[in-house]
């Protein structure tokens, strides 16, 4: 999987689960505010995340990313490591 066909992955799941335009998810955009992410749904993030990509997501690596390129950087760096 291309970054690109990650990062188009990543985009859909997201908009799809947490009900927001594709359009709003942007690399510079702030992850919990353009999801509006609570505690709890940012769990349920993680847990969408780990299942449609088959990484692990540890609780003090979600606490570093803040925007979406961070999150992209990340998965592609677990895929490329899987």
């Amino acid at each position: 999987m291309t970054k690109e066909e990650m990062i188009a992955k990543a985009n859909e799941v997201l908009a799809e689960e947490f009900e927001v335009e594709l359009s709003e998810i942007t690399p510079n955009a702030n992850i919990k505010q353009t999801l509006q992410l609570d505690s709890l749904s940012l769990v349920d993030m993680v847990a969408l995340i780990e299942e449609t990509f088959g990484v692990k997501v540890k609780g003090t690596d979600i606490v570093k990313i803040q925007t979406f390129e961070a999150l992209y950087d990340f998965l592609y760096e677990k895929l490329e490591n899987n």
